[in-house]
This record gives C-alpha cells, sequence and structure tokens, in this order.
C-alpha cells in the first residue's frame, strides 16, 4: 500500500469523482444516504480519501455533513489501520453525529474515542432493502375507507403536526430540543424533492411516509409516522407499500434502516417484502 507519505487522507476533487464513485457504487446497498449527499454539490473540504495520488488503491471515504460524520470502507480495513493525518482530519470539523453501516461506524467511533470523543447517545438498527415489488397484499392492507394520496399546499399544518411528532419520536436523540423552524424547513425540503404520500380514514389524515435520500439506483425511505390511536390496522404497511410500488415502477431499489427493538415496525416492513440486508448505527457525540 505504500507509506503514508503516499498512501494518506487527501480532499477530493472535480477530477476523483469518477472513481469516488465507482468505490461508493460497489457499496450502495449499505450506504444510501452517504451516496445521496455524494450526488449533490458539496464543497471541496467535506469529502476525503484515504488513497494514493490519483485515487489508487482506495481504502476508504469520509463525508462531513451539517456536522455529520459518513465513513465508507473496503471490507476488513479499519480507521485504525489509516495512517496519516486521521486525527487532524476529525479535527477539522465540528461533529455532533456519527453514520453508517455497522463496522464502519463503530471502527471510527473506536478512532473518535481515541481522540478523546464520547459517544453521547447511540442507536442500532436493521438495514432493509427491497428490489422489487411490494409483497402480494399489501397493497390492500389497512382498514375500509382508508385513503393513500400526494398532500398538496392545503395539507401542509396537517402534515406538519406528523412530522413534527414524528421527529419527536423518531429522529431526535435523548436530550435533544425540537426545532420548529428547522422541521418546516425539512419538510419543504422533503415535499419539493422527495417522493411523499399520506393517508386519510374518516377525512382525517392519519399517516404518512416519504423518502429521504436518493442514491445512484436507490430511494430510502424514512418519516414512516401514523398517530398512535390508529395503530395496529395496517396503516404503515399500506403507505410503506404503496410507496414501494411507486419507486419500483420507476425502476429503482428501497432501502431503510429500523430500530432493532421497534418489532412492531420491523413486522411491518417484512409483511410488506423488505429483507434484512445488514447492520447500521447512529451514534451522537
Amino acid at each position: 500500500m505504500g507509506g503514508s507519505a503516499v498512501v494518506r487522507w487527501r480532499p477530493v476533487t472535480e477530477a476523483d469523482r469518477e472513481a469516488a464513485e465507482r468505490f461508493l457504487r460497489e457499496r450502495e446497498r449499505h450506504c444510501v444516504t452517504l451516496c445521496s449527499r455524494f450526488r449533490a454539490p458539496l464543497r471541496r473540504d467535506r469529502l476525503w480519501a484515504f488513497s494514493g495520488r490519483k485515487l489508487r488503491d482506495l481504502r476508504a471515504l469520509l463525508l462531513f455533513h451539517n456536522y455529520t460524520l459518513f465513513p465508507a470502507l473496503v471490507p476488513g480495513a479499519s480507521a485504525g489501520s489509516l495512517p496519516g493525518s486521521l486525527g487532524r482530519l476529525l479535527w477539522r470539523f465540528p461533529l455532533h453525529a456519527l453514520h453508517g453501516p455497522l463496522p464502519d461506524a463503530e471502527s471510527f467511533a473506536a478512532a473518535l474515542e481515541g481522540l478523546g470523543l464520547r459517544v453521547r447517545d447511540e442507536y442500532n438498527y436493521d438495514l432493509l432493502s427491497l428490489d422489487g415489488p411490494p409483497a402480494p397484499g399489501s397493497l390492500l392492507l389497512g382498514p375500509s375507507g382508508l385513503t393513500i394520496g400526494r398532500p398538496g399546499l392545503e395539507h401542509l399544518e396537517e402534515l406538519f403536526r406528523l412530522q413534527a411528532a414524528y421527529e419527536l419520536e423518531e429522529v431526535l436523540p435523548r436530550g435533544a430540543s425540537f426545532n420548529a423552524p428547522a422541521s418546516r424547513l425539512n419538510l419543504q425540503r422533503i415535499l419539493a424533492e422527495e417522493f411523499l404520500l399520506a393517508a386519510w380514514l374518516d377525512g382525517k389524515m392519519v399517516g404518512k411516509i416519504n423518502t429521504n435520500a436518493e442514491s445512484f439506483t436507490r430511494h430510502q425511505i424514512g418519516g414512516v409516522y401514523v398517530l398512535p390511536e390508529y395503530r395496529g390496522r395496517g396503516i404503515a404497511g399500506r403507505l410503506t407499500a404503496e410507496l414501494a410500488a411507486a419507486v419500483q415502477a420507476r425502476g429503482r431499489g428501497l432501502s431503510l434502516f429500523v430500530k432493532k427493538w421497534n418489532a412492531a415496525a420491523r413486522a411491518v416492513y417484512f409483511r410488506v417484502g423488505f429483507a434484512q440486508d445488514g447492520d447500521y448505527r447512529i451514534s451522537y457525540y
């Protein structure tokens, strides 16, 4: 692999993007969020590679976005096995979270701990995938009278109430405060850039689902939320199946990650046809 003077951490330039994309495409199923961020315009110093001068023998990519670190490593590699200026690199960016497939996240969490950063909160997830149509019967789930469709601008306040409840229940780490303006901005982005479906029952919006990332060949599901008093009636499964059918019609695959302890949600996704595809972790600092 050569000495650290040749193979080292360095920023990825536009000339390197083709090689970096090949590296990420090989790992796309396990890092849809990272691939999605990579596809968007990035500041030059936000994407780093551990490699030679021309991305030869590429061992790892790191992407920094919104105070979050997204790592991607070759199988069997670890952050501790990548010498050079890793410590100086990680200190360049204020870091609040670490997202990644479990082996990569564990490896970089250990490296961060060696630099004095301690995990404040941590969540482990099942990474699930679906590469075809939803399971037979899943498009018929839900109670009589359930309607699934795309909400319009007149539904913004109803959507925001569901989005806020989702973030409070599923997204915010322990001790974090809910930021209503940031939540509204995020909802506006979702409406502008992502697939979003809502569920109505007896004229009331009772649930929602959306994609939250798009990689090279896949979409990632997020934002699945049903009001507590309407759960257990097949609504989340129907929403998931409807969204899966819409994405599959475009010839793209689907991924999502669900907390390991959430047996009810895992059962919903398995019923729609998702299968286990790995493990994922999010750590907060």
